[in-house]
């Protein structure tokens, strides 16, 4: 038998077990559909369920160290709140000294000039003429310190004791120069140049100066008036 007849008959059998519209049945297309989705349940599962993940021993692992990390952040937290609170402690102490052991400028003048006076009268010693000036401290935008120059009359030893009360004031003058020399005329008797300075609260607007109410003369507020001008 001839081979091309061979080839027609097979063809022809093949061509016979195929039906026209097989490709266009819904059933073949519905099966193809649920294949689809069959296939990406199986990718959804596989991502959920992750069976390549790490092993129990290192998931219990990295739950621990996880842990750990939650008490170190929270130990941090704690001391984070500790220092706010001795910070803002320290804040209010701070003003809190500031209000009582520095005046503010405005009554600074003729308060520290009267304590200066009170003082001096106590040792002994005799208060003469005061004056002042106010010059910024740098670094503070609250603080100025202030320069009192004083003059007295009085023995060595009034003088002594004058200068233990300036040092145990709770202002905390603090005696930048001193000079004393005798009086003519007057055995024992010294003319005292004493130049003081006082820190004190910074304000808007300069002190008026006043004159002391005992003890100062006249010159006291020219002076003043003087060294406060800009």
């Amino acid at each position: 038998m001839p081979k091309s007849y061979r080839l027609t008959v097979f063809k022809d059998r093949i061509g016979a077990g195929v039906r026209p519209g097989a490709g266009r049945d819904p059933r073949v297309l519905a099966r193809l559909v649920l294949g689809v989705l069959l296939i990406g349940n199986l990718i959804a599962a596989t991502i959920a369920f992750r069976p390549w993940a790490d092993s129990p021993q290192q998931l219990e692992t990295q739950l621990v160290t996880l842990r750990r990390q939650q008490q170190e952040r929270k130990q941090q937290m704690e001391r984070l709140k500790i220092l706010a609170a001795k910070s803002e402690k320290a804040r209010a102490e701070g003003d809190r000294f500031l209000a009582s052991y520095f005046l503010g400028r405005r009554t600074a003048a003729s308060s520290l000039v009267s304590e200066l006076n009170t003082m001096a009268k106590a040792s002994g010693i005799k208060p003469k003429d005061h004056s002042f000036a106010f010059e910024p401290v740098e670094g503070s935008d609250s603080l100025s310190i202030m320069t009192i120059t004083a003059n007295y009359e009085g023995s060595y030893g009034d003088l002594i004791q004058y200068v233990n009360r300036l040092d145990r004031s709770q202002r905390f003058f603090i005696v930048e120069s001193l000079a004393a020399t005798p009086m003519q005329g007057s055995a024992g008797v010294l003319n005292v140049s004493m130049k003081v300075n006082v820190f004190v609260r910074e304000e808007a607007a300069l002190p008026s100066p006043v004159e002391p109410k005992e003890g100062a003369k006249g010159t006291v507020a020219s002076n003043a008036r003087r060294e406060a001008q800009p």
